[in-house]
């Protein structure tokens, strides 16, 4: 359930800050509706080795990463918002984890420092973004420095197992049931 609540900086800032945190959930947990949910329908992005509306992004980037036999983790780190009333400009740094198959490719197995530059706007009682730059300002390879894990224990899914997604659920159909 949404509530109304009037708006502030503070309440601004931390709507924009979760677009972004939702944008990297969306990605690293292949959940293409929560990315979605990031942009504003109609927006533009701008990602290596692409540029298009959000539409051609998802069906561009999608693909690629279901393909992948591996994952991504995407580490937001400094955030800043400069606030023009209902416009605004996000620019938070970050850092990309990914890995896959095969283990020697550094196509598949890398690490890059990001910034996500995005200009959002509030529209429709929501902050998404209108245009985002996906800056990579560096790039190096993981190859060969990946290790399995030590013991067992929980792993990271991408599909409906992942330990977010049965917490989720569980919660959702306890309060379901009351």
């Amino acid at each position: 359930m949404v509530v109304a609540r009037e708006r502030s900086q503070w309440w601004d800032r931390q709507q924009i800050h979760d677009v972004v945190l939702r944008y990297c959930r969306g990605i690293d947990r292949l959940d293409f509706e929560l990315v979605r949910s990031a942009y504003h329908p109609g927006a533009i992005d701008h990602h290596t080795g692409f540029d298009g509306t959000v539409e051609e992004y998802l069906a561009w980037v999608e693909p690629r990463l279901r393909a992948r036999r591996g994952g991504t983790m995407h580490i937001v780190a400094n955030h800043l918002v400069d606030l023009y009333g209902d416009e605004a400009v996000s620019e938070a740094y970050g850092i990309s984890v990914h890995w896959g198959e095969p283990a020697d490719s550094v196509r598949a197995n890398f690490t890059s420092g990001v910034r996500f530059v995005d200009h959002m706007t509030y529209r429709d009682g929501r902050w998404a973004i209108c245009e985002r730059w996906a800056v990579r300002e560096w790039t190096r390879s993981e190859v060969g420095r990946f290790v399995p894990k030590e013991g067992e224990g929980p792993s990271g899914r991408r599909d409906e197992l992942d330990p977010l997604i049965v917490l989720q659920r569980r919660i959702a159909s306890r309060r379901a049931g009351s």
